[in-house]
């Protein structure tokens, strides 16, 4: 376990006459309130927020946020209160843990909602101060750190949490080797057999590589020095996610990543950056659109680099990043190297403040979505996406996400120049509104106000705020024409039972009704007859016993009373095909075949009309494009022995027997063959596809562990 003594040498490292009384101090209150307390792994609960304590010292923030690390847990899982770590520790110390505190007293409904809520939560806290948010990165770091300990499932769960919105927050905030480590071990557990393959792969390539790495190391600091540059020059190769993430933007093989290799030249000064670029260029022939320029027009996050892709010595394609030492220290720690402590209480400077703006606005953006799920969704979207920078006709920047349109730039401008867009010139031409922005693009919107949002535009809009005002705009008209709908069809129905509606809603009777439903007003209830969820026959026999109490409506007296079944016959609820629904029974369920969910893995219910609720994987790409309002809580109700699809692909060396090794491996696992495919390719490579019966996930990795231990198979992964 780590030793106070490392936290507080650390901390004095890089502190001038640090506090350190206050951080023993802490160590001694966290020990006391810990006492007796272990983690799965065994360990003494200690052990974890002393990691959390160091991992902030080590990102060299200030004594207060190194305390809070220490602190972190004792409000959630001891008798500590807030107010007697305020009295013991200030009011500083007080709000960043009670910011982190995961603990709620609302009761939801399910932890879907419980989660999204806690990220909003925690999204606010962290717009009033950044070091919330250092804090639950470093406790996020230090549990990923430590999954192994978990089960499968809470492994996946944690995992794809981490993946969504810790990473992107560790990018958002420059912390560029955080992000690393979080997607690494989110790969580990979310996809284990590809981080497997990719794994060897890096391995294999390792030892080849350090020797090109030296080669091409060598050649650039003679070249510097030749110039007259000084610099420090380091080669690695590219981390296991960003492999992974290249072979799926790319669909490459790992055979076909060629720049698995990174440079980075650092030098003394800007005119130097520019400088050592020209000489890369005058020795190596660089690719056409892989250049970046971010000393110019730095990122969100306040990285700046320049960045080039050439071709290196043995025609290898090689990444080069060129930045000074400052430009490399905020690279590294990103908010830390910028966000400055330098008196008790107060929180960064106002340039500091600026360039967290985007908290807000993210808060701003999603003050009217009621769905904690489509907050979490738009939150993504937000997060995810790399950035490019267009100018307004008065040349001010706006910066939007990567394959950003003329619509998301509307919305950026104003949301009511959104709503009323009607086309768009980028750099004097007209274009489509589809039409993808390019860094230095210059954007000007043509409005008409008789223009409204088309759901159209859902299609390739990227920001939140554009998704957001959209489907607002189309829930509000969807609302009115179903509130309309419900109307007639009551009217209609009502004749046949010799109710008059309209009278009747004049009386006030749909008030009663609305009561009886259990919603909030008469346009709700009215609402929910239009888009199905009530039948009219169910709300006017409702009305029926309203208006002439005892009397059975008309078409129940017709039916004959079925006898009734004794308790022993009583026929049982039957179970919705393994899945539970919140708060509905026997009802019709179906697998959705673009994710094909298996028993084990996270999963989310979509109510569509008529075919009862269809089952997606909760990372399913095709839930964005859903109507949040209709997703359901689900959960696999048991684990039953019975065949799910699954979808796999396998790739090995083409010879006589490939398909017959893989095919009996799989039998003997009890796994069936429902269909598949095979070709080769003229690389030598045999492609087999199939989709497999399985009964969980551990099933299926367990068969595709042993299919990639077969000496020819260079590949064995689930497909999705």
């Amino acid at each position: 376990m780590i030793r106070i003594n490392e936290i507080t040498d650390k901390v004095a490292s890089y502190i001038e006459k640090p506090d350190l009384e206050i951080i023993q101090k802490a160590y001694i209150f966290a020990a006391e309130a810990h006492a007796g307390q272990t983690r799965l792994s065994g360990e003494p609960y200690l052990s974890h927020p002393m990691s959390v304590a160091k991992v902030l010292a080590d990102m060299q923030l200030d004594e207060a946020t190194v305390v809070a690390g220490l602190l972190h847990d004792t409000v959630e899982d001891t008798k500590a209160t807030i107010d007697e770590i305020e009295e013991l520790f200030g009011e500083e110390v007080a709000d960043i843990v009670d910011g982190v505190t995961k603990i709620s007293k609302i009761q939801f409904e399910s932890k879907a909602v419980a989660q999204a809520e806690n990220i909003r939560k925690m999204i606010l806290a962290m717009a009033e101060d950044i070091r919330v948010l250092m804090v639950k990165l470093a406790d996020r770091l230090h549990n990923m750190r430590t999954l192994d300990f978990q089960n499968s499932v809470k492994q996946r769960l944690i995992s794809q949490e981490t993946l969504e919105i810790y990473a992107p927050l560790a990018n958002r905030l420059g912390l560029h080797r955080t992000k690393i480590e979080l997607e690494d071990l989110c790969l580990k557990y979310l996809k284990p057999d590809v981080y497997e393959q990719i794994d060897q792969g890096v391995a294999a390539h390792h030892t080849a590589g350090n020797d090109y790495i030296d080669k091409v190391i060598g050649i650039l600091n003679g070249l510097l020095e030749e110039n007259g540059i000084r610099a420090r020059v380091r080669g690695r190769i590219k981390h296991r996610y960003s492999i992974y993430a290249k072979m799926q933007q790319q669909h490459l093989g790992l055979d076909q990543v060629f720049d698995l290799i990174a440079f980075r030249i650092i030098v003394t000064s800007l005119k130097d950056c520019y400088a050592a670029l020209g000489l890369v260029h005058s020795r190596w022939k660089p690719v056409a659109g892989r250049f970046k320029d971010y000393i110019s027009i730095p990122k969100a996050n306040m990285y700046q680099s320049l960045h080039s892709t050439v071709i290196g010595p043995d025609g290898e394609r090689i990444e080069i990043q060129i930045r000074t030492e400052e430009m490399n220290r905020v690279a590294e720690y990103g908010v830390a190297a910028h966000w400055q402590y330098k008196e008790k209480g107060k929180k960064g400077s106002s340039r500091d403040a600026e360039r967290f703006t985007w908290l807000r606005q993210i808060l701003d953006w999603q003050r009217d979505l009621k769905d904690p799920r489509e907050f979490m969704s738009s939150l993504r979207i937000d997060l995810f996406q790399d950035e490019v920078y267009v100018f307004t006709p008065r040349g001010d920047i706006k910066e939007l996400p990567e394959g950003a349109t003329p619509v998301d730039f509307a919305y950026a401008v104003h949301s009511k120049v959104g709503d009323h867009c009607a086309g768009a010139k980028v750099n004097g031409r007209l274009v489509p509104l589809g039409t993808p922005l390019k860094n230095g693009d210059r954007v000007e919107i043509i409005t008409d106000a008789h223009r409204n949002p088309s759901r159209d535009w859902l299609k390739f809009v990227k920001t939140a705020r554009a998704r957001t005002r959209i489907k607002q705009y189309i829930r509000t008209e969807e609302r009115a024409r179903s509130i309309s709908l419900a109307k007639e069809m009551l009217e209609k129905e009502g004749r046949k039972v010799g109710i008059n509606v309209a009278k009747a809603m004049k009386d006030g009777l749909f008030l009663r009704l609305a009561e009886e439903f259990a919603c909030p007003s008469v346009d709700e209830m009215l609402s929910q007859v239009g888009y199905a969820r009530l039948t009219p026959r169910k709300v006017l026999h409702k009305l029926y016993v309203i208006l002439h109490p005892g009397e059975r409506p008309p078409d129940e007296r017709e039916r004959k009373p079925e006898p009734a079944a004794s308790s022993a016959e009583a026929p049982k609820p039957k179970k919705s095909e393994g899945i539970r629904i919140s708060g509905v029974d026997d009802v019709l369920v179906r697998f959705a075949s673009c994710c094909n969910p298996l028993p084990g893995e996270p999963i989310v219910g979509y109510v569509s009309r008529g075919r009862g609720v269809t089952i997606h994987a909760a990372d399913c790409t095709n839930l964005k494009e859903l109507e949040p309002e209709r997703l359901v809580s689900v959960a696999w109700d048991g684990q039953e022995d019975k065949p799910y699809p699954a979808k796999i692909r396998i790739v090995s060396r083409n010879f006589k027997g490939a398909l017959s090794q893989v095919t009996a491996l799989m039998a003997s696992d009890d796994v069936n063959i429902d269909s598949g495919t095979f070709h080769s390719n003229v690389d030598g490579k045999a492609v087999m596809e199939f989709t497999v019966e399985v009964t969980n996930l551990t099933q299926l990795y367990g068969v595709l562990d042993k299919i990639r231990n077969i000496q020819a198979v260079t590949e064995a992964i689930r497909v999705s």
